[in-house]
């Protein structure tokens, strides 16, 4: 295909990094499907007569079933492949998979028909320069490709800069899309640009608004009004606005969705005992800690509490124990402590969080290394090689 330069298509934004070229200068020269392995062709049990050019196209290039290329034909018809060749063939180039490709056009299959130079590259092109890499440009767009139906000018690209302007570089933009892509996708002055105001007025920082809308974007795309409640509530808890965990716990209690596992959570923790009290400043000390499965945290409050021995509510003081691998670190560790316990080298005196909380290194130093002439199999046990009733 001899493709334009497109330079004119793309000089009508400002662009975070400088594209220079032409759509042959900048990828590698476009090739046919003639050039590559080709899908199988799938025969189908009519003549070619009997069934559309659109079907048959979409199982043979795009890979689709028989039954998803009947309900897409329903939505697009076209009788020449150049356009829809041109297309894939530029989705391929960018680093689409055969799987990938199935998966837009079944979502968007009108992408098809979009002219590629135009429309699709300038905006494929702008993510890469910004800094999505093409593995995750493709998973990221295969998964919603909605993002390729809008304007770059009227909507991607103000949103790219109301986001600039908050979060200060393209890396926490990237992270924030990867996210989610309703972050492009909607209106920025709708709810985004109040809820952050609204966050400044309250007394967070520039570090903590940057945190919740980097990693938790949908907390941040609220409405505003269930949004401003939410920082309210967040404050009669008795967070301060100018901590991490503030933004932390606006998160948890964002969306009905999530105050509904918080809810789960809050039952969950009271029948292991805990107070109101306690629940409450488990969530101050880590928010998330009411965000957490009812089977997780049943599994290691299970163990916490009936194979060790410790009281529930030491937990609450303590709730980052919680978010730890039962197999990978609790129970080898508690392994460890309990050997070294019932040999008389340790006290009982030892708390959860001494055991728990170290970096590996330190404690393979203080609880393994140090203890290996009178134990030799303790790093076994450690490595769970060796059961505890082994020795």
């Amino acid at each position: 295909m001899d493709y334009l330069s497109i330079s004119s298509a793309l000089s009508f934004y400002r662009k975070p990094a400088q594209l220079k070229g032409t759509l042959a200068e900048l990828k590698p020269p476009l090739v046919s499907f003639q050039d590559e392995t080709p899908l199988k062709p799938i025969v189908p049990k009519t003549t070619s007569k009997q069934r559309p050019f659109t079907v048959t196209y979409l199982i043979n290039s795009c890979g689709l079933s028989l039954e998803s290329a009947i309900s897409v034909s329903d939505k697009v018809q076209f009788q020449s492949p150049e356009r829809p060749d041109s297309v894939l063939t530029l989705l391929r180039n960018y680093g689409f998979s055969k799987t990938q490709i199935s998966n837009l056009i079944r979502k968007r299959p009108m992408l098809l028909l979009s002219h590629p130079e135009n429309t699709l590259f300038p905006k494929l092109e702008f993510f890469q320069s910004i800094g999505l890499s093409s593995n995750e440009l493709a998973r990221t767009l295969s998964s919603d490709p909605t993002l390729l139906t809008r304007s770059l000018e009227n909507q991607i690209m103000p949103t790219y800069d109301f986001l600039k302007s908050v979060l200060l570089s393209d890396e926490k933009i990237v992270a924030a899309l990867k996210r989610t892509t309703w972050v492009f996708l909607e209106d920025p002055s709708k709810n985004l640009m109040p809820n952050v105001t609204y966050l400044r007025e309250s007394g967070v920082p520039q570090s903590c608004v940057s945190l919740l809308l980097t990693h938790f974007p949908e907390a941040v795309m609220q409405k505003h009004e269930p949004f401003v409640e939410t920082v309210r509530e967040v404050k009669e808890m008795g967070f301060d606005p100018k901590k991490s965990t503030f933004v932390l716990a606006v998160h948890a209690l964002s969306g009905k969705g999530n105050k509904s596992i918080w809810e789960r959570c809050y039952e969950v923790y009271k029948r292991w005992g805990w107070s109101n009290d306690d629940i409450l400043s488990a969530f101050r000390k880590h928010p998330h800690s009411m965000m957490l499965s009812e089977k997780k945290i049943m599994k290691s409050m299970g163990y916490f509490v009936n194979e060790m021995g410790w009281a529930s509510r030491a937990i609450a003081e303590c709730p980052v124990v919680l978010f730890f691998s039962l197999e990978k670190r609790i129970i080898p560790r508690c392994s460890v402590f309990q050997v070294l316990l019932s040999k008389g080298l340790i006290k009982e005196g030892f708390s959860l969080t001494t055991v728990l909380l170290p970096v590996e290194k330190r404690f393979l130093e203080r609880f393994v290394m140090r203890y290996q002439e009178e134990v030799p199999e303790l790093l076994s046990v450690y490595q769970g090689k060796v059961k505890l009733e082994g020795l």
